[in-house]
């Protein structure tokens, strides 16, 4: 297969880098990243280093690149970038994807895979989700800090087998991949985490620890938690009776300290990926006839900031 992934940051660099370290030799198949700016300079110069838990190692990608069109006709690709850079990236991937390109968003959000679509309607675009905490350390260089390491990916209206070649392929790098029948109730589960984990620590400024403590921020998590789920089941996503409990539950064994890269983004004004976070919500509550106070006064206090 003629590989690429879309984004070398924290997720794309972990999990592309795994694929490129394991199939490094090209015989088996064609691993290449899209990046940019001294990132990009410094993976071409020395390969991209992978700092993970278990140790290091560095990934050398068949070709580095930020023109995707280099790249020739693509049979997989991953896209990893920032929910609004997503459209940009779908523009640039149209004349190197066709009929027989597998496309597998792995970003925030829970709508990317709709996107995807609506840009390349040749291309057959799955839908996925990861559980992993990892980042960019500097150029050249991405640590993974924690998590699962987990990907699960899948279609969400055909049959999962055409498909398991993919899933040998990611778990033959070391990838703990999962090929879900249900990829539409794995996305919007972590959603209905990370959506309302990144607006309550930003908008209060806290750890999640000290979210968790606070009496107001936590009735505003709990709060847009339910409104996320209201939305989904809207939308007829099956999701377990007791998804928000469960979700406050993995809130609550994150370490005390721990900041969301959103969060991080708000206080460094950096661009955000509020509208794929927040806005959503509220939009579609909008849409569905569900009222989202919570978000809505989240995402409008945010966007002051």
């Amino acid at each position: 297969m003629n590989i690429a992934i879309v984004g070398i940051g924290g997720v794309g660099g972990y999990y592309g880098g795994c694929l490129a370290r394991r199939y490094e030799a090209g015989e088996e198949h064609r691993v290449s990243f899209v990046a940019r700016g001294e990132h990009l300079k410094k993976i071409r110069e020395k390969g991209l280093k992978v700092m993970t838990t278990e140790g290091e190692f560095t990934a050398r990608p068949a070709m580095a690149t930020d023109r995707p069109e280099d790249l020739g006709p693509l049979d997989l690709v991953i896209v990893t970038v920032k929910g609004y850079d997503l459209d940009g990236a779908a523009r640039a991937l149209a004349g190197v994807t066709g009929k027989s390109t597998v496309v597998i968003p792995l970003q925030n959000g829970v709508d990317n895979a709709d996107r995807l679509r609506a840009l390349l309607p040749e291309t057959r675009v799955l839908n996925g989700t990861v559980y992993i905490s990892s980042r960019i350390v500097e150029p050249g260089v991405v640590q993974q800090l924690g998590g699962a390491c987990s990907l699960l990916f899948g279609p969400e209206r055909e049959p999962v087998d055409p498909y398991r070649e993919i899933e040998s392929l990611f778990r033959e790098a070391g990838i703990k991949a999962v090929l879900s029948e249900t990829i539409a109730v794995e996305v919007w589960k972590k959603f209905l985490f990370i959506s309302p984990v990144a607006g309550a620590t930003a908008l209060f400024g806290k750890s999640l620890g000290g979210v968790l403590e606070d009496r107001e921020a936590f009735s505003l998590l709990e709060g847009m938690m339910n409104e996320v789920d209201r939305v989904a089941r809207a939308r007829g996503i099956a999701l377990p009776g007791d998804a928000v409990s469960q979700a406050m539950e993995t809130v609550a064994r994150f370490p005390y300290e721990t900041k969301t890269s959103f969060q991080v983004d708000v206080e460094k004004g950096r661009k955000t990926e509020i509208e794929t976070l927040l806005g959503y919500v509220v939009r579609g509550g909008k849409a569905l006839g569900i009222d989202t106070p919570h978000t809505q006064r989240t995402y409008e206090a945010l966007l002051k900031k």
